[in-house]
């Protein structure tokens, strides 16, 4: 099989879909890489690496998707990509189809197989794919949501762990999943009262034991949520939905429950965000004001430390990419039902209820 990697055109998103080491595996299993010029620069790896591993390069974007069976990428194609994807071609990526209709009709019409890491999903109903990325964006959420805490940044002015002789801050954690839970340890090690909230009480059960004492977990309730309001400083939106738009569970009219300089970072924006204010910003430009309340929402948080993300998630991709590339895609969703979970759109027909209840599709 002919294998693309692309260089990602998402703003400020500097991962890649491949390192050399998987273009080494990938070759020697007697598979072709293409990988388009510069595409690795941005988490340090150089075109003269993917050489030496094996790979091709290509000048452009528009080359490597001619040649290229298979496409393995980061973030979703763009509307500049769309033209450039051709029939049956498949597509192994971040979508986050719920979040965007322009997206899921694009990938519908272009007749292409596209296959969601997102959704692809364990016996468990872990996500093996969506794990390391959220890892670094939970432990992310409290690095930005404590820096723009910061006066000058708009923020109240508060030190997240406070010093001895003055209270910390209080973080309220929306979520007890894999982001939520990062986000509760990082607050929690800076020294903040933290309170998680989740539906599950066997998750709520499983963080009360395993928490260090400064994290409270509370059954989430929009009573619960909105008695917290008033003294929170720092909220984390992490509440995800398998392959579906995440519930509103701060409205607009909250916010004025909010002491002005309270900082919202949602991390659930690319799955349409659990803030109802929340829109997707990028790094460029990641935070605006609204009723004074600080939000940070940028899309692809983990793309600003692309040396940490592009090796977190390459080596959760490899096997998957290894499987498709030696079995064909029909194949390799037969033989793994994790896979075929994520297996969204082919032959021009959307393949997730979640999906199609979003859109009425």
């Amino acid at each position: 099989m002919i294998i693309g990697v692309p260089k990602e055109i998402k703003i400020q998103e500097f991962r890649v879909g491949l390192t050399p080491a998987g273009v080494q595996g990938i070759t020697a299993a007697g598979h072709s890489v293409y990988v388009q010029t510069a595409a690795g620069e941005g988490s340090g790896l150089s075109d003269v690496q993917y050489i030496a591993a094996g790979a091709k390069v290509l000048a452009t974007a528009a080359e490597v998707y001619a040649i290229a069976d298979m496409i393995v990428k980061v973030k979703e194609p763009l509307a500049a990509e769309f033209p450039l994807i051709k029939k049956n071609q498949i597509l192994f990526t971040y979508f986050h189809f719920a979040a965007s209709r322009e997206l899921t009709e694009a990938m519908i019409a272009s007749g292409a197989v596209c296959i969601a890491y997102e959704t692809v999903e364990l016996a468990d109903h872990s996500l093996p794919l969506l794990t390391p990325m959220s890892e670094v964006a939970g432990r992310m959420a409290i690095q930005v949501g404590a820096f723009y805490l910061g006066k000058p940044q708009g923020g109240k002015g508060k030190l997240l762990g406070g010093v001895p002789g003055v209270k910390p801050a209080n973080v309220l954690v929306l979520g007890g999943g894999v982001v939520g839970t990062q986000a509760a340890k990082m607050a929690a090690g800076l020294g903040a009262n933290v309170t998680i909230m989740d539906t599950n009480l066997a998750r709520l059960r499983y963080l009360d034991e395993v928490m260090p004492a400064n994290v409270a977990t509370q059954f989430s309730t929009s009573y619960a949520i909105q008695e917290a309001l008033p003294t929170v400083d720092l909220v984390v939106g992490a509440v995800l939905l398998h392959g579906a738009k995440a519930p509103h569970l701060i409205k607009r009219d909250d916010l004025k429950k909010m002491t002005p300089g309270t900082v919202l970072v949602d991390v659930a924006v690319d799955q349409g965000g659990c803030i109802e204010t929340c829109k997707p910003t990028t790094h460029e430009n990641p935070i605006y004001e609204i009723d004074g309340i600080v939000h940070y929402c940028v899309a692809n948080m983990p793309g600003a430390v692309p040396m940490t993300s592009t090796l977190a998630l390459t080596q959760a991709t490899l096997p998957y990419v290894h499987l498709i590339a030696n079995l064909g895609w029909t194949e390799a969703c037969i033989q793994n039902e994790a896979l075929n979970k994520g297996l969204t759109i082919y032959d021009g027909k959307l393949f997730h209820a979640g999906v199609a209840a979003t859109f009425n599709l």
